[in-house]
């Protein structure tokens, strides 16, 4: 009995934080958007017309008024927008092929091996699926690896008006075309520096690449590039990896909206990323026994004092709770404050993670009761259902001054009640 041939696609989401803005702003379906980084400070994501005129990472700052000038419309990025977004999107994804890797907020790999007919019409299915329940428009790459279908994608966006945003390359003629087509830089897992040195090879487009000795290459540059070269040429080295190993550090770090000086809302940023690490760790089912709780100024202002320190933070036992890892949190703060500097960023590092059940300590150690994990389940719910923030530690602000600037945030239309997109009618 043979094997059949492998068949993976690429669904990736088109310019997906400005999709999912103009999903609520009907009106903006022809103006150009932008989304700024944490702090209004620069461009992090661009739709399609928008690109010929902001390069990315651009400072908001010094081109506000070139943005003004083409009529580009910017927005504070609403992470709680794009995550409940994306988890629809990949939610009706899974429902219509047999296995998903989740590969990013806006990309997934599936396996399609097995699927019958007509791959172009299946994924223009998907595609208008994806379309017709979210908003968010979609392009699908389908190759018989994942690199390939990869760039199968990235032909599907370049050639969308011809493509009809699918394009499938199983057929070796169609994929020959894309290889000979796709420059050696656009292939997946090719950074600026091996680009230079494929090119300095003489490995140009993607079929130099594909044709390469790939034992070669390994034995110059690393199995990688090996495995890269080997999936153009159409043997699947990469399968789909369907469930995410558990993250063995979990950080949650913020610059703050304003420089601060006291340690009371120093105390209260960091007790603020305690608690999101927290709701990670618990969400993974692991818990910690270290923590290093981390404060430092602003680093680039010539006239501004600086100051960077850290504390790592030994727990009495290993543990998820919110409660006593805000304490441990705040003696730190307690230890590495220094008056007369103007703090400008907190990091919270959770370290030595382990799943429930790993850790095997001494007999008579103290260990999390268990009726603060019931306290933790419960909290989790809520904040579920409710949105996060609805119950939490006395010591996180509700409103803080110095939170995050996000002058220009969209509503969150669909992760609050009280932010429901409203119709009016005349």
């Amino acid at each position: 009995m043979t094997t059949p041939d492998r068949t993976f696609a690429l669904i990736d989401c088109n310019s997906f934080y400005a999709s999912c803005e103009r999903v609520f702003r009907p009106d903006l379906a022809k103006t150009p958007i932008v989304v700024l980084s944490n702090n209004d400070g620069c461009v992090i994501a661009r739709s399609y017309d928008a690109k010929r005129y902001v390069k990315m990472g651009a400072p908001y700052f010094q081109i506000k008024d070139d943005l003004c000038r083409h009529g580009i419309i910017a927005f504070s990025s609403n992470y709680a927008l794009y995550g409940d977004m994306s988890e629809r999107v990949m939610t009706i994804i899974e429902s219509m092929v047999p296995a998903v890797e989740i590969y990013s907020i806006d990309e997934a790999f599936a396996d399609l091996t097995g699927i019958q007919g007509d791959l172009t019409a299946f994924g223009r299915k998907i595609r208008t699926a994806v379309h017709r329940c979210t908003g968010i428009p979609v392009g699908v790459g389908i190759g018989p690896t994942k690199t390939l279908a990869k760039l199968a994608n990235n032909m599907a966006k370049r050639l969308q008006a011809h493509t009809g945003g699918v394009v499938d390359i199983s057929e070796l003629h169609k994929r020959n075309w894309v290889l000979r087509n796709s420059k050696v830089g656009e292939v997946w897992g090719v950074g600026k520096r091996m680009r230079a040195h494929l090119e300095a090879m003489g490995i140009i487009t993607a079929m130099d690449l594909a044709n390469a000795d790939a034992w070669n290459l390994r034995q110059k540059f690393s199995v990688v590039i090996e495995k890269t070269a080997r999936e153009l040429a159409g043997t699947a080295c990469l399968d789909l990896a369907e469930a995410e190993p558990p993250k063995q550090e979990i950080c949650s770090s913020r610059m703050f909206g304003t420089r601060l000086t006291e340690i009371q809302p120093v105390k209260e940023a960091v007790a603020t990323y305690v608690s999101r690490a927290a709701e990670k760790l618990r969400a993974q089912g692991s818990v910690c026994k270290r923590m290093r709780v981390s404060i430092r100024t602003g680093m680039f202002n010539p006239d501004e004092a600086k100051y960077a320190q850290g504390a790592l933070v030994e727990l009495p036992y290993p543990t998820n709770d919110t409660l006593l890892l805000t304490r441990a949190g705040g003696e730190a703060v307690e230890r590495i404050f220094r008056p007369g500097f103007r703090y400008s960023k907190a990091e919270v590092l959770l370290l030595d993670l382990r799943q429930l059940g790993e850790f095997t300590g001494d007999l008579f150690a103290a260990r999390q009761s268990e009726s603060a994990g019931r306290m933790m389940s419960v909290m989790d719910e809520i904040n579920g259902r409710w949105g996060r923030g609805t119950v939490r530690s006395a010591a996180v602000p509700s409103d803080p001054g110095w939170a995050m600037r996000r002058d220009l945030m969209s509503q969150s239309y669909t992760t609050r009640i009280d932010q429901l997109w409203t119709v009016k009618c005349n």
